[in-house]
């Protein structure tokens, strides 16, 4: 898979590389939005989710690059519509 990523656009191949790198917990709580300029900006579910990964982030970073061959340098955490209001 990971050679297939690495032939796709950069931002379809980070994009497709998330889930994969977060594993399923994290997939179903995340989603992928956009890739510009190496920084990913991933929705969450709410703000607890935004609080644990950001914790993370240097080492999803790092899988990611080595998954898709792009460089991420950055994730940035917007919160899903009506998130404020979940726990």
């Amino acid at each position: 898979m990971a050679e297939a990523l690495k032939k796709m656009p950069a931002e379809e191949a980070v994009l497709s590389a998330w889930p994969m790198v977060c594993g399923e917990a994290v997939a179903r709580n995340t989603r992928a939005l956009q890739f510009i300029d190496g920084t990913l900006t991933l929705e969450v579910t709410d703000k607890t989710w935004r609080a644990q990964l950001q914790d993370m982030k240097r080492q999803y970073c790092s899988a990611i690059t080595k998954l898709s061959g792009h460089a991420v340098n950055e994730i940035h955490f917007v919160l899903a519509a009506g998130a404020q209001d979940r726990k």
